[in-house]
């Protein structure tokens, strides 16, 4: 399936309008008619082809709405201006006053606190729960259950949800099941595996190069034209518009990402095996200590590897943040939240992206204060960056320099 999405997403090609190799982009916010009839039938959405406002779509948007219902699978996609966006669209068309969602309770912090603080205002209700316990998801489903869902590889702890599974019960409630796959492009296809909805924060590894913000909706065409409905459409009527040129630019960006992706995966690996060794508590799915391990290993597109994304506990706030600026004075990353681009990423979670999550909701799910989170990078030769940062935990006594000899 991976190989086909890549396949299908090299096979899109776009003439530019003076038969240029990249399309033309839409740098327009209004759109010409030749006819009154013309412009009342776009704005009721039944005229196929024709262009409005670019709240509503214009070109450039769509050009990477195929390429990313390409990606996932899907019959097509909506772009949104952030990956925050797409989720708060997709879950204001699902839900209404007093319904209820079951989440994972290990997701993005910013995702937790729109569910869980923002939906009082409509009396929408959450229930927070470990998406890996199938019986527990399934138990906690109640007539006025909307949705479940989760991530792919959760953010920050990269615990690994049963797509499959969660699908199974999702279908035999008749709720669909929404999937961010914000951390494993290519490696994980939720919609093969019986995902209703992808979402993803285009920010990350797809653009891959840290310089927009932008989301996308992957799914059926109804369900993306529902979103664009001028009366009901919570993606119309939120207003969060991909602006055109930054369409155009992630649309570029995403013909590397297969190349980029195996690289993000071959680099994460060698680092997670070698700090495992060396005796620092390390996750990765690709690891066999990793508890959902087998499950990613089932239903991951092998030729794209286990992700990019890796975290390790180095015990306390301290060790961590020195830790981390020392390995942003030694030039091996930066020390700034977000993921996907081509130099390290590392922040401890705990006090940045799940910050909205209380205390002792993060010590509960296992979210230490010690625990850093790597966003690894294309680095060629990684052997150098391994024993570079081992260097800085040893220089740092977190690492016991026996255990380290170099």
């Amino acid at each position: 399936m991976s190989g086909k999405a890549a396949n299908d997403l090299q096979d899109l090609q776009y003439f530019g309008e003076y038969g240029g190799v990249n399309p033309s982009i839409s740098d327009s916010s209004t759109y010409t008619f030749l006819s009154a009839k013309t412009m009342f039938d776009t704005f009721e959405g039944n005229t196929e082809g024709c262009y409005l406002y670019s709240r509503h779509s214009s070109p450039s948007n769509l050009y990477l709405g195929e390429a990313l219902a390409a990606l996932e699978g899907t019959e097509t996609a909506n772009v949104t201006a952030s990956g925050m966006g797409a989720i708060t669209a997709v879950i204001m068309q699902l839900c209404d006053a007093n319904d209820h969602i079951i989440s994972s309770r290990t997701i993005y912090g910013g995702t937790y606190a729109f569910i869980k603080n923002f939906l009082k205002k409509f009396h929408i209700t959450a229930s927070f729960l470990n998406i890996t316990d199938i019986d527990v998801v399934a138990k906690a489903i109640t007539p006025k259950t909307k949705m479940i869902y989760c991530e792919s590889m959760s953010n920050p702890l990269l615990e690994v949800a049963d797509i499959a599974a969660l699908s199974k019960i999702a279908k035999e409630n008749n709720i669909p099941l929404v999937v961010d796959n914000t951390f494993s492009p290519l490696s994980i296809s939720p919609a093969k595996l019986g995902a209703d909805v992808i979402i993803h924060s285009l920010t990350k590894f797809i653009n891959g190069t840290s310089d927009c913000v932008a989301g996308a909706i992957c799914g059926t065409t109804d369900f993306c034209l529902s979103l664009k409905d001028v009366n009901h459409g919570a993606g119309m009527l939120l207003g969060s518009t991909l602006d055109s040129m930054r369409a155009a630019s992630i649309l570029k960006n995403m013909r590397t990402l297969h190349i980029r992706m195996k690289k993000h995966s071959e680099n994460a690996m060698f680092l997670a095996r070698s700090f495992e060794k060396d005796g620092l508590r390390t996750v990765y799915p690709g690891l066999s200590s990793h508890s959902g391990h087998l499950i990613m290993k089932g239903q991951m597109n092998p030729e794209y590897g286990y992700g990019g994304l890796l975290t390790m506990d180095v015990g306390s706030l301290e060790n961590a943040n020195a830790l981390m600026e020392l390995m942003q004075d030694r030039k091996l990353g930066y020390l700034a939240v977000s993921l996907g681009f081509y130099k390290t990423l590392f922040s401890a979670p705990g006090t940045s992206t799940s910050s909205e999550i209380p205390l002792d909701e993060q010590l509960q799910m296992g979210l230490g204060e010690g625990l850093i989170r790597f966003s690894i990078g294309l680095d060629e030769d990684i052997e150098r960056t391994y024993r570079s940062i081992k260097k800085c935990m040893t220089d740092l006594h977190i690492l016991n320099p026996q255990k380290a000899a170099i």
